[in-house]
Parts: structure tokens; sequence; C-alpha cells
């Protein structure tokens, strides 16, 4: 049975509600939130990743903030800015930006349903599974910069090829 099938039947198409199934499928660990938003752990090959998406009625978007732990060295912060704008260059959809305060790398998206449109079970599955790959893909590369003194073009290098795992 196919993700969607699964809501066919029902009335219920809130995307928080979609997310909370997702999460179950896939044997997450998750916290409701609220109703518009839940958050939850996804392992990846590097790091456990804490995502959270949101529902906004207001705007009629889904939000979603995928995060990891970051602290690089205060003295590493101008080249791990710099290699922020390289990997954004790269990314079509969503962006990184890094939470001093907080200590965070994020990667984040919105999802417009402007309209009334919904979003499917795949839909959002993909969108939670892109957040991962691409937190993936260039985690090495924030890693090099911030603890092995590479310049940010070179540690894009090993970024260039996509990620491969699951979320």
């Amino acid at each position: 049975m196919s993700l969607s099938e699964e809501f066919l039947t029902s009335d219920e198409l809130h995307p928080i509600d979609i997310v909370e199934t997702l999460a179950e499928h896939h044997a997450w660990d998750f916290d409701r939130i609220t109703d518009d938003q839940i958050a939850m752990a996804v392992e990846g090959q590097w790091r456990t990743y804490s995502i959270t998406l949101a529902w906004s009625g207001h705007d009629e978007t889904l939000r979603l903030i995928c995060t990891f732990e970051m602290e690089p060295p205060e003295a590493r912060m101008p080249e791990i800015y710099e290699t922020l704008n390289h990997v954004n260059d790269t990314c079509w959809a969503g962006a990184f930006t890094y939470w001093s305060e907080q200590r965070l790398m994020v990667w984040r998206y919105g999802l417009v349903l402007a309209g009334g449109q919904v979003a499917g079970p795949e839909q959002i599955d993909r969108l939670i599974a892109t957040a991962v790959l691409t937190a993936e893909r260039f985690y090495p590369a924030f890693q090099l910069v911030a603890w092995g003194n590479e310049a940010p073009a070179e540690a894009m290098k090993v970024a260039i090829a996509e990620a491969y795992g699951h979320a």
C-alpha cells in the first residue's frame, strides 16, 4: 500500500497528521508538540538530526527545520559562513544557516500550499528525506572547515557527490 492510500479514506488531511503517520511508519522518535507542530529525531549516517515541521494556516506553509549541533571554533566562523554560501549555491530547495547562539547548523525549507492545496504523504516524506540527505551530504564539508582547517572550496569537494542512505 502506498503512503497516500492510507489517507484516501480519511477526511483528516492536516499536514502534521500526515507527518505523524510517516514518523510512525519509519519508527522515528517523535513528539507532537501542538496540533500544528511535530518534532522528531531521524538517524543519519553522520548524525541524528532533529527535525521539526510546523503548519501555518495563516500563510498556508508547511515549514521544515532540520538541525544538528555544531560548535566550530570562533576563529573558523568566517570560513563556516563562506562554506554556507558555497553550499547554498548548490541547493535548489531549502537553505542552510547557522544559529550561533544555539550552536546549531540548520536546514530550512517552506512548502507553500496556497489556495487550499494539500501535500501528499509522498511529498512530505520526500521533503524530510531531502533534508536529511542534504545535511548528510554537506556535514563532512562543514567538519573539514571547522576542525580540519580546510579552505571552504577544498572542503566542498567532498560534497560534490550526493550522499546515499535513507531517512
